[in-house]
């Protein structure tokens, strides 16, 4: 009997993190709340899972970040008060930021014990479903196709967890969870180990792991049994370590352009970028980018 193949529903946004590299512009208000344009990273990242098929949007918090479950939540308020003045459009924006057909579930992390720990959390949620995690920091510019959605195709084809990585240069590797490649077909690679943030003449390869992830199930059982790494954290890397020595996992070298929004200059990069992309702004604001460069280097 063939197998059944099995969907990719579920998607956990792990938002607990302090944001320390913003402060103290995250102080009160959450890293994954800052605006790209005119919209927070964390609903470019939700509308990313969306895009690709995700029914359930699964935040993992921490007491600080209320302002990511107000802005999925329905503001009456607002919306009466956009309707009273006659603000359709704008009305339409703030009742649709989540989707008919998709929920959102909050569930807190205790304590900041690292990336793996905060998808662990979900466990209960998740249950024994393959499901994605995504890090909205990580703003990826899929263009034709996110990135997720790009995942999720590969996925269908091999059934097996998949992780996104890219060509970083080798004097950063001590930075990202670093893969050995052994390539199956064009952009996708068999896992043959994965190091936590590897000093350069110790990493197998300088392609790194970012922000998106198809995970198994069976993750968990390797989140439970890891030891802590560095800082005392659940390195999410161990995990995935140890799960390649149970099942394959893929690398895949996706198609588009991923800015690192926890840095400034990642941020400032993502921010010039969608701007210019923006059909209202674009025109006026390349016109702006223009005078500064004239003014500065003619």
């Amino acid at each position: 009997m063939e197998k059944i193949k099995k969907q990719i529903r579920k998607a956990v946004f792990p938002v607990a993190g302090l944001g320390t590299r913003f402060l103290p512009a995250t102080k009160a208000s959450p890293k994954e709340m800052l605006p790209i344009v005119d919209k927070p990273l964390i609903q470019y990242a939700a509308e990313e899972a969306v895009a690709a098929g995700i029914e359930q949007l699964i935040f993992v918090t921490s007491s600080s970040k209320r302002a990511i479950e107000d802005h999925f939540d329905k503001n009456q308020e607002l919306e009466d008060e956009l309707a009273r003045r006659g603000k359709y459009d704008l009305l339409a924006l703030t009742k649709h930021i989540v989707p008919e057909g998709v929920s959102c579930i909050y569930i807190r992390q205790p304590e900041a014990l690292g990336l793996g720990h905060a998808v662990l959390c979900a466990k209960p949620v998740v249950g024994e479903e393959p499901f994605a995690v995504i890090l909205a920091d990580d703003l990826i510019d899929g263009q034709e196709l996110s990135c997720l959605a790009q995942m999720v195709k590969i996925h269908k084809k091999q059934q097996c967890s998949v992780v996104a990585v890219e060509e970083v240069e080798r004097s950063e590797t001590g930075n990202y969870g670093i893969v050995e490649p052994q390539p199956l077909y064009e952009g996708v690679s068999k896992i043959g180990s994965i190091i936590e943030k590897p000093a350069p003449d110790k990493a197998p390869s300088t392609l790194a792991v970012v922000g998106r992830y198809l995970l198994s199930p069976k993750i968990f059982k390797h989140l439970e049994k890891v030891e802590r790494g560095a800082g005392g954290e659940i390195q999410l890397t161990d995990a995935i370590a140890s799960l390649l020595l149970e099942e394959q996992v893929l690398a895949y070298q996706f198609k588009g352009k991923r800015y690192d929004c926890g840095s400034k200059l990642g941020y400032l990069m993502a921010t010039v970028d969608y701007a210019l992309q923006h059909p209202n702004l674009r025109e006026s604001f390349k016109e702006h980018l223009t005078k500064i460069y004239n003014s500065h280097y003619s």
